[in-house]
C-alpha cells in the first residue's frame, strides 16, 4: 500500500525522541482498568497470564507487551482503556515470566515465540465470547504480531480483521546493533540489568542448569543473545535468532490489513526497521512512519488521558472487518 501519511504532532517541547520515550515510562498512569487474571497452560506444560479488561463486547483487541515489560505498563493499560472506550473488550497478556511470577521451563520468551500468542488467541476464540479479534504490538509484542500474521498469512483465524503494530523492530540483528551504541547505553544497561534478574530467578528455580558467571562481560544483546536466548530456544547463536525470530521476512506473508507505525526519531529503531519496499508491495501492510513519538511514546495530552497511539489504533482496527463465514 501507498505510505501513510501521520498527523501526529507531539506537545510542545516534546520533539526529542529520547523525551518521548523515557517520559510515559516513568511519570504517565493509567486509571480506570480493571484487569481479570486468568492463567492457561501451554502445550509444552508451561503458562500464560492474561488480564482481561471486558465491558461486554463481541469485539477483542488482543495486546502484546513489549521487552521485559508487562500488562501494567502504562502503554498496555492505556490501550486496554482506549479500546473499552471504544466498544472492545481487551486482553493483554503476558509473556512467559512476565507477569509477576516465573515461568515453569528453563527457556521463557523471546522475539519470535508466535506459538504462545497463537495459544492466547485460540483461548480467546474457544470461548465463544468474540466475532472479531485485533492484534495490538508494542515493539517486541509488535514484532511477534506481524511475524505471526506472515507465518500464518491466508490461512488466519477469519475473525482476526487486523491488526496494529508500534514502534517495532523489524530486523532484530540491525536495531540489536543499533541500540549497542554509545547513544543508547543508557537504555541497553537497563534491558541488561533486567534480563539478569531473570536468569537470577532461573538459577535459584533450576539450579544447575543455568548460570550468571560472568555476567558483568555482558554489554548488549549479541553477548546476551549468544549466551542465553539463543541456546535456551533451540538456535544457533545470536545471529541465527535474529534472523529466524525478525518478522521483516514474513511481512508480504501479511493477509490481514496490518498497520505499522514506527517514528523517524526513535531512537531504539535503525533505517532497516522501516520497510517501505515492502508496504509498496503489499495490499495489506500499511506503514506510517511519523516525524516524531519516540519508542512507544506518541505523547498527548488531552481530557481523556488518551495518547495519540491509542486513538489512531482504535481507528484503523474500527475499519476492519472480520471475514467467518
Amino acid at each position: 500500500m501507498p505510505l501513510l501519511e501521520s498527523n501526529y504532532q507531539p506537545p510542545r517541547l516534546f520533539g526529542s525522541g529520547h523525551l518521548q520515550t523515557i517520559y510515559p515510562a516513568f511519570f504517565r498512569t493509567v486509571t480506570e482498568v480493571n484487569y481479570q487474571r486468568e492463567r492457561i497452560d501451554t502445550p509444552d506444560g508451561d503458562f500464560l497470564d492474561l488480564d482481561w479488561s471486558r465491558v461486554g463486547e463481541q469485539r477483542l483487541g488482543v495486546i502484546s507487551h513489549g521487552l521485559e515489560g508487562n500488562t501494567g505498563r502504562a502503554y498496555v493499560r492505556g490501550m486496554a482503556r482506549a479500546l473499552n472506550r471504544g466498544g472492545w473488550d481487551a486482553l493483554a497478556w503476558n509473556f512467559r515470566g512476565c507477569s509477576g511470577e516465573p515461568n515453569r521451563l528453563l527457556n521463557s520468551y523471546h522475539s519470535g515465540k508466535t506459538e504462545d500468542l497463537d495459544t492466547v488467541i485460540e483461548h480467546a476464540r474457544n470461548s465463544g465470547d468474540y466475532s472479531q479479534i485485533a492484534l495490538i504490538g508494542f515493539s517486541m509484542g509488535g514484532n511477534l504480531t506481524l511475524k505471526y500474521l506472515g507465518e500464518r498469512g491466508a490461512g488466519v483465524d477469519p475473525a482476526i480483521s487486523g491488526a496494529v503494530a508500534f514502534s517495532v523492530p523489524c530486523d532484530l540483528r540491525a536495531s540489536s546493533q543499533h541500540l549497542a551504541r554509545p547513544a543508547n547505553k543508557l537504555y541497553m544497561a537497563r534491558f541488561i540489568r533486567l534480563l539478569h534478574e531473570k536468569v537470577r530467578v532461573k538459577m535459584q528455580l533450576r539450579p544447575g542448569e543455568i548460570d550468571d558467571r560472568d555476567y558483568h562481560r555482558i554489554k548488549n544483546f549479541k553477548d546476551f543473545d549468544d549466551r542465553y536466548t539463543a541456546p535456551l530456544n533451540g538456535f544457533a547463536d545470536a545471529e541465527d535468532y535474529w534472523r529466524r525470530a525478525s518478522c521483516k521476512p514474513y511481512l508480504s506473508g501479511i493477509k490481514v490489513p496490518a498497520l505499522l507505525i514506527n517514528a523517524q526519531n526513535d531512537p531504539f529503531l535503525p533505517p532497516a526497521c522501516y520497510p517501505e519496499e515492502a508496504a509498496l508491495g503489499s495490499p495489506y501492510l500499511f506503514l506510517e512512519i511519523p516525524r516524531s513519538g519516540g519508542h512507544v511514546g506518541f505523547v498527548e495530552f488531552n481530557e481523556n488521558g488518551d495518547y495519540w497511539s491509542e486513538r489512531r489504533a482504535l481507528t484503523f482496527i474500527s475499519q476492519t472487518d472480520a471475514h467467518i463465514s
